[in-house]
């Protein structure tokens, strides 16, 4: 038993109560988030290091018997996901402390905002420690109703659009979440994770291909996986760029986990390897035609986020222990890529007075160091060596190369050729923002002037950019003990320790 596993969960929720009280002294609120944050972060680095030490740490939350009650559960790889998550949302968070007055009134209205942002992180959290399906349902549903609120925060037009499509899309997930769950409880009399890995084979090969088509069905749609996809570019780029980052970073990782955690944990001897990959690879294809095609920064960087989920979902298909680990390690290096893209974008939009390729201009001498800020995570996106990007997509060629049948070998060509349009997508960006003669006009949404060309960045907003890209350097850096990491946890997907740890020994 680990008290330490309800932190993550419980600290925010609290930290949420609290400034919801504080809602008109914003510096208490921003002070409140950034500690509740950074103890969330601790707790997460610890339950990591006790999973690498001492094995999978579970808990059965209350006082009822192990079996019936509330399992949190913390392995390797939700340790990496929820140390990950928690580096990310707080460098977020910091980031958004250097809006003005005048901005955080259109932009994030503090008073909502911050009680928001941390029940978002509760979710998140609760979503990658939840030991039970009803128990993830659980945290979705708290990401996503944080999401609504933060998506359509400010209220204009087009967030209030955005918001609408992305509400009606997750409705009909939850919805369907529902009927998985009690699709699953009718056929096994559980809902716990490691109750239902012991229990499914038992099942009608049919009843287990149900269950397993509804659950991959859900988390396919909250992972923005093809051809289920549609949702994601019209939805994350009207938002602030604070919640966009974070957006963009963690809550497509969360269905991307939940399908990793249940194609292994549930599903081992079903690993659907041809389905998932040839989704994988039309993933990638689709996602990357549709960011090239784009002219503005973050609607192709939304693209960009749905062409790489290709990526994870293929070490998923693969189902090998290298194709698991690339996956891992990718995931973990795609959230902070990711989030850190979308700041830059919203430093852009600040400096340049847009972020529409067409209304930019010569940013590299308007201010040179944006220009770092942003062709360092460019080129990892891209996979250029030796970046962290390229160290996790040369691990999933490996796993593809290994499983030498035509549809991996597919996946590797069109792996390699995604990686090469990422860069010519990249590079589009830098030629048409940061090249030439600046340029000056003003914005207007609505009748009201967004943004002046020239404004300065603030050094708190540079500062957790370049945190997150320090973070992202390091992971370059300790890339071999932290594969070996991922390499474990992916071993122990597969080995029977979650299942142990959470039973106890318990005969179901």
């Amino acid at each position: 038993m680990n008290n330490l596993l309800t932190i993550p969960v419980l600290l925010p929720m609290l930290g949420a109560a609290l400034t919801l009280i504080l809602g008109r002294r914003p510096r208490a609120q921003r002070v409140v988030s950034i500690i509740v944050l950074s103890l969330v972060v601790a707790a997460a680095g610890m339950l990591a290091w006790q999973a690498e030490t001492d094995g999978v740490q579970s808990l059965w939350v209350g006082a009822w018997p192990d079996g019936f009650g509330i399992a949190l559960v913390a392995d390797r790889l939700s340790a990496i996901m929820l140390t990950v998550a928690g580096l990310v949302t707080l460098a977020v968070l910091v980031f958004s402390a250097g809006q003005e007055e005048d901005e955080v009134r259109k932009e994030t209205p503090v008073s909502i905002f911050h009680p928001t942002f941390l029940l978002m992180c509760a979710g998140v959290s609760n979503a990658f420690l939840a030991g039970d399906l009803f128990n993830l349902f659980v945290g979705f549903e708290i990401l996503l109703f944080a999401s609504y609120v933060l998506l359509t925060m400010g209220g204009t037009g087009s967030r209030v659009r955005a918001g609408s499509i992305y509400v009606v899309v997750n409705l009909l997930s939850s919805s369907m979440f529902l009927m998985a769950l009690a699709t699953t409880y009718a056929a096994v009399g559980t809902v716990n994770l490691a109750q239902i890995s012991q229990r499914i084979p038992d099942l009608p090969e049919g009843t287990q291909g149900v269950i397993q088509f509804m659950l991959l069905t859900v988390f396919a749609i909250k992972a923005a996986v093809f051809p289920l996809s549609a949702w994601l570019p019209d939805s994350y780029p009207t938002a602030p760029a604070p919640v966009t980052a974070v957006f963009a970073g963690l809550l497509t990782k969360v269905g991307v986990y939940a399908i990793l955690r249940t194609q292994t944990l549930i599903f081992p001897h079903r690993p659907l390897t041809e389905l998932l990959l040839v989704i994988a690879l039309l993933t990638m294809v689709v996602g990357i035609f549709g960011a090239i095609a784009q002219a503005d920064i973050k609607r192709l960087l939304s693209f960009t986020l749905v062409s790489h989920i290709g990526y994870m979902m293929m070490g998923i298909g693969l189902a090998s222990i290298e194709g698991l680990a690339g996956t891992i390690y990718y995931t973990a290096h795609h959230i902070t890529i990711q989030a850190t893209l979308f700041l830059v974008a919203g430093l852009i939009q600040r400096v340049g007075g847009s972020s529409n390729l067409d209304r930019l201009s010569g940013l590299l001498t308007t201010s040179p160091l944006l220009a770092v800020l942003f062709i360092v995570p460019g080129m990892n996106l891209a996979g250029i060596p030796p970046f962290s990007g390229f160290i996790g997509k040369l691990g999933l060629l490996n796993a593809g190369v290994a499983a030498n049948t035509w549809l991996a070998w597919a996946l590797v060509a069109t792996s390699v050729v995604t990686s090469l349009l990422t860069l010519y997508a990249i590079a589009k960006v830098w030629n048409r923002a940061f090249w030439g003669t600046p340029v000056s006009f003003t914005v207007e949404d609505e009748g009201e002037d967004l943004v002046h060309p020239g404004r300065p960045m603030p050094g708190v907003m540079v500062g957790a950019t370049c945190a997150l890209i320090a973070f992202s350097l390091l992971l370059t850096f300790v890339a071999g003990p932290f594969y070996a990491y991922t390499h474990n946890a992916a071993e122990a997907l597969l080995d029977g320790a979650y299942v142990a740890a959470v039973l106890d020994g318990e005969v179901p």
